[in-house]
């Protein structure tokens, strides 16, 4: 039977969280038919044996870290349903969120991707949906310095949607980007796209994806109604010096890709400039 959903998940070092996150699956759709696509970025905490547990999953293994957009790719090559969900292994989802964010992709046949509300473990919201990058994102983005400072700035509302925007009902709102950490795809539009740009080895690959789908035509969709719980950084903890620097190449790479095109754009000079300071900044003291 061909499966409904697959569940495309990237393990590193997860820890108990994938097997968390695989029964959270299991749990919300224990109606309809799914599988899911795990994949290994040479993790050594051995999280990933947990997979033997679930008969609806299969495990790839790789020899080395890949990076998440290209273990996704992979994961969504070896998959077969027409619905993907990507889901970190930090992730957990609430009963009812496959099933609320189906509802919201299928009153849209033009949206691509669908992502629910992320919550902190304390049941803060998590500021997933989001105005597209630019040069202002370091300072008023989700977890920019003055974003909390001055959340009422025109500046701070676009980079992340307030809530105060889609209220706590369950209707939807088209928004620039969402988060990777739970989103529902359909494979068609994914694979249209050419699936993860693969130069992005961490971070950021999610904001490319959405954009470059909303350049073909397609919308992007955030579902508040449906519901996940994130805990951030579960993976990177273990590596944060390198998280750290993949964040900064990412996004310089996203500004230079899509916000200061060619390459002798002055622009691009002042964002390299900016994102290694502030990559410095964050790597102070910080071990591993």
């Amino acid at each position: 039977m061909t499966p409904e959903i697959s569940a495309i998940v990237v393990n590193y070092n997860a820890g108990h969280e994938l097997e968390l996150a695989l029964r959270s699956v299991q749990a919300d759709c224990a109606r309809i038919a799914w599988e899911a696509v795990v994949v290994d970025n040479a993790s050594t905490d051995g999280s990933a044996t947990v997979v033997e547990g679930f008969p609806q999953a299969t495990l790839i293994r790789n020899a080395t870290n890949v990076g998440f957009g290209r273990a996704v790719n992979q994961a969504v090559a070896a998959s077969k349903a027409p619905l993907l969900l990507l889901l970190n292994p930090d992730c957990q989802l609430a009963l009812g969120a496959t099933a609320a964010l189906r509802v919201a992709l299928d009153a849209d046949p033009a949206c691509a991707i669908v992502g629910p509300r992320i919550l902190d473990p304390d049941g803060a919201v998590q500021g997933s949906a989001r105005g597209d990058p630019d040069m202002l994102t370091g300072l008023f983005g989700r977890t920019g310095a003055l974003r909390n400072l001055l959340p009422f700035l025109p500046v701070a509302r676009r980079n992340v949607v307030v809530e105060e925007a889609v209220g706590s009902g369950s209707s939807n709102v088209v928004v620039d980007w969402l988060s990777g950490a739970c989103l529902l795809v359909r494979r068609e539009a994914f694979l249209a796209a050419g699936g993860f740009d693969e130069r992005f080895f961490m971070y950021w690959e999610d904001a490319d994806l959405c954009r470059r789908l909303r350049g073909q035509g397609y919308s992007i969709r955030y579902a508040p109604g449906a519901r996940a719980v994130h805990k951030v950084g579960q993976s990177s903890r273990t590596a944060p010096r390198s998280s750290i620097r993949a964040f900064h190449q990412s996004a310089y790479l996203y500004y230079a890709t899509h916000v200061a095109p060619g390459a002798l754009n002055p622009r691009r000079l002042l964002a390299r400039a900016l994102l290694g300071v502030r990559c410095w900044w964050q790597l102070r003291g910080v071990g591993g």
